[in-house]
């Protein structure tokens, strides 16, 4: 898989770019603040509709196109993508309209669109037809920040390949907020109890699904992430294991009582019944059940795959917690490598690589084995600030591009 050309209108700082893409690696060079990070963010955004940085999509707009007097302001990312079975056109844009004009205060609306082969889609059917494995120096929060950061992580991956998730994911969300809606309802005195089971017996449906789906995903990855944590990157000194943890259990704390399984056990049960999404349904609904009067107290579902985490773990103990900076960057970059590795077997094709600023925090052994994945990929595209971390010989092979100021020129 790998894009051919892509086009730029009226995004972050590219009021305009017609970009050709060739295949092996792309090194993207030139100071701080010069559109690097935003053509990989282009690319990422029209893989998974999301941008890695944006905390709403109307700041990916162009400021100066955003702040004029235009009624209307579009920004638009199309990429031409070559696939083992297909030629796409993959576009998103980007519609700022001004709705009204009182006492000289502008009111405006903001909406996306989608399109395929220049047909409109909804956002969900455009995952797939770009798959991209982004690495960021930041990645290392997947370790120390919060368990929302993780979720979002396994989300963002799997739905680049499981259309079956991603639709149980977005319906898992939908009927969540409105069995919650419900639970306030019953809270506050009113109404709701008669059609709360509704809602909860579609949320088993889905949530089953996404257990079980979650579980097969960290179980395969955990494996290509040891393999090479083990033996390319550490020289078989140092074992390490994602390790999943489904919210399948009335208590979060790890002291549970007398006959109540830990996460941990609960993934290893969720691994051993897959294909049996019945089994694990009936175990969703009656834990429920059984948090019934929490949730209605709390007013929301206090159980399910939206409350999901997942570690690793270095040794048998917690990297996040445990490890040094160097053993977490290390976990990371066998994360990421394990990513491409497993990706690749699930669909036949490997992904695109999308390497920000990362090669400047390796050492020497971690660099060659980043780069030894580069030269296999069909298309990376790195950026830096100075080429001459490079060596002569991956410099050799890649095409290289200077970055000024929205501009790029190939040298």
């Amino acid at each position: 898989m790998h894009i051919t050309h892509l086009s730029l209108t009226n995004f972050r700082n590219y009021g305009r770019l017609e970009l050709t893409l060739p295949q092996g690696p792309t090194l993207l060079y030139g100071n701080n603040a010069q559109g690097k990070t935003n053509l990989l963010e282009a690319i990422y955004y029209l893989a998974t509709t999301r941008s890695p940085h944006a905390e709403n999509d109307a700041q990916l707009l162009n400021w100066n196109a955003a702040q004029s007097e235009d009624p209307i302001v579009v920004g638009r990312l199309v990429a031409s993508v070559v696939t083992a079975q297909h030629n796409h056109q993959v576009e998103m844009r980007l519609i700022q309209e001004q709705k009204s004009t009182v006492a000289r205060q502008r009111s405006f609306s903001f909406r996306r669109e989608a399109l395929l082969d220049r047909r409109k889609v909804r956002l969900m059917d455009l995952l797939g037809a770009v798959r991209v494995v982004l690495f960021l120096p930041e990645d290392v929060q997947l370790l120390t920040g919060s368990p929302a950061n993780r979720r979002r992580y396994m989300d963002i991956t799997l739905c680049q390949v499981d259309p079956v998730y991603c639709r149980a994911l977005s319906n898992y969300n939908k009927v969540l907020e409105q069995r919650n809606a419900v639970l306030r309802q019953i809270a506050e005195g009113q109404p709701g109890r008669e059609i709360l089971p509704i809602y909860s017996d579609k949320l088993v449906e889905l949530g089953s699904t996404i257990f079980l789906r979650r579980a097969k995903f960290l179980a395969n990855l955990s494996r290509e992430t040891q393999r090479i944590h083990y033996e390319s990157l550490t020289e078989g000194r140092e074992s390490i294991r994602l390790l999943y943890l489904p919210r399948l259990n009335a208590k979060k704390s790890r002291l549970t009582p007398p006959g109540e399984q830990q996460p941990e056990a609960v993934s290893e049960w969720l691994e051993s019944h897959q294909g049996q999404s019945e089994i694990v349904s009936e175990r969703f609904a009656k834990l429920l059940q059984e948090t019934l009067a929490t949730d209605i107290a709390r007013g929301a579902t206090t159980v399910g795959p939206h409350r999901d985490d997942w570690s690793f773990q270095l040794n048998g103990r917690s990297l996040g917690s445990f490890g040094s900076r160097g053993q977490q960057r290390t976990a990371i970059l066998a994360l990421k490598m394990g990513e491409i590795n497993w990706m690749t077997a699930v669909t036949g094709e490997r992904p695109i690589l999308l390497l920000d600023e990362v090669v400047a925090e390796l050492d020497e052994l971690r660099r060659a084995a980043l780069l030894s994945y580069v030269s296999q990929a069909t298309q990376t595209i790195l950026t830096a600030t100075d080429p001459g971390m490079f060596t002569d010989q991956f410099l050799r092979q890649a095409t290289r591009m200077a970055v000024e100021n929205g501009r790029i020129n190939v040298m």
